[in-house]
């Protein structure tokens, strides 16, 4: 059995190099495919990517232009071939050390898909936005009615599938919209689903963090746009 990461980046420089080194070192005893699609990264990024990086992971993908998240999701859906796919954030929010219970459920042949839950943990979790939290409530509890799921994270970067699952699956959101989109898509498979807690290491704006409010607001019109058509 073969895993599968997908490591969308764009404008990394300070966290890619260690991302990538934390996936190599994640406990999974199964073979892994890393896929890292730069997504028109300006900041040297890309120097990194060509200088260390390629020559450790399966493939780097660059993008001539940023187009965003859900883009590289995409680009690097066409490229993977694991019976499992991780999809891992370059921003060190997510902890690659937390692969083997994502991946467990799948193993043990209960679920097809595994969403990782900062909300449906006891990991240590870093305390930042009330806002943010908020909208990611109102976001899945929307997602939930139209897709009568009962996750309590859509939001998640850690979605987890099967080969089965995430071949079906043709992506049209560009940016963070691929979020709601996915799950939707998700549902509408009626692909067992189950959840894991994960710990979470959020960052700040001054970070680097990059979602904002209008991409809120997409959501929104995303979970109507993909449930309802």
């Amino acid at each position: 059995m073969k895993i599968s990461v997908i490591i969308p980046c764009y404008n990394e420089k300070d966290t890619i190099e260690t991302v990538v080194d934390r996936v190599l070192k994640s406990p999974v005893t199964h073979p892994l495919e890393i896929i890292v699609v730069d997504d028109g990264s300006t900041d040297g990024t890309r120097d990194i990517l060509r200088k260390t990086i390629e020559s450790k992971v399966s493939k780097v993908i660059y993008h001539a232009h940023n187009q965003g998240k859900g883009a590289a999701i995409t680009t690097g859906l066409i490229a993977v071939t694991g019976d499992i796919l991780i999809i891992q954030d370059a921003d060190l929010e997510y902890n690659p050390d937390e692969y083997p219970k994502l991946i467990k459920p799948i193993v043990e042949g209960f679920g097809d898909v595994v969403y990782g839950s900062r909300f449906l943990t006891s990991e240590y979790h870093r305390v930042l936005y009330f806002w943010h939290y908020v909208a990611n409530k109102v976001l899945t509890l929307m997602s939930n009615m139209f897709t009568n799921l009962n996750l309590t994270d859509m939001e998640t970067c850690y979605k987890v599938m099967k080969r089965d699952v995430y071949k079906r699956i043709s992506l049209q959101e560009k940016r963070f919209g691929v979020e709601p989109e996915i799950t939707a898509k998700i549902a509408k498979l009626k692909a067992p689903v189950y959840e894991v807690g994960i710990s979470y290491f959020g960052r700040t704006y001054e970070e680097g963090k990059k979602i904002g409010l209008k991409d809120a607001f997409r959501a929104i019109w995303c979970i109507l746009k993909y449930n309802l058509t």
